[in-house]
């Protein structure tokens, strides 16, 4: 099931919070950086956040999230892909992007991620989205940044 998330809700900040630090460890040790922002993020910031949010549960526990910003009438911006390591591979975080398209259908999506993060890359590439650049965030890290156009992969 997936539903709308609030991160400022008791109830799910905690358990958000912990799903984002456990899987920004994991790409922090696939980049060979740990000064990815999410990771370093305590409650109070994560319960702050004016993105919105979906997130996927299984028997009532969320195991995967998908936070996103509006920056303009046509685009959709993915601002963090989460899922638990322990449900990783399992298909939530196609999943979540299947439902950003069909809550939001804009002609535009963007996103990056750590250009060592091969599954999280193969993940984006497999959904049409194509790089448009590399930025260097440290010394010898970079990321890459994907776009992807409805209109050019044939989605409606």
């Amino acid at each position: 099931m997936i539903r709308t998330l609030d991160p400022a809700d008791p109830a799910i900040g905690p358990r958000l919070l912990a799903i984002q630090h456990a899987a920004y460890a994991v790409e922090a040790e696939l980049i060979g950086f740990d000064g990815i922002p999410p990771l370093r993020e305590d409650l109070p910031a994560l319960m702050a956040s004016t993105e919105h949010w979906l997130g996927r549960f299984v028997d009532d526990a969320l195991v995967a999230a998908v936070a996103y910003e509006l920056p303009d009438d046509r685009t959709v911006d993915i601002t963090r892909l989460v899922v638990d390591p322990a449900y990783a591979r399992q298909g939530h975080a196609r999943a979540l992007l299947d439902s950003l398209d069909d809550v939001q259908p804009r002609p535009v999506a963007v996103v990056s991620t750590g250009t060592a993060n091969t599954p999280a890359i193969a993940l984006y590439q497999g959904r049409g989205f194509e790089e448009t650049d590399r930025l260097e965030i440290a010394p010898g890290v970079t990321i890459t940044r994907f776009r992807r156009s409805r209109d050019e992969i044939g989605l409606t």
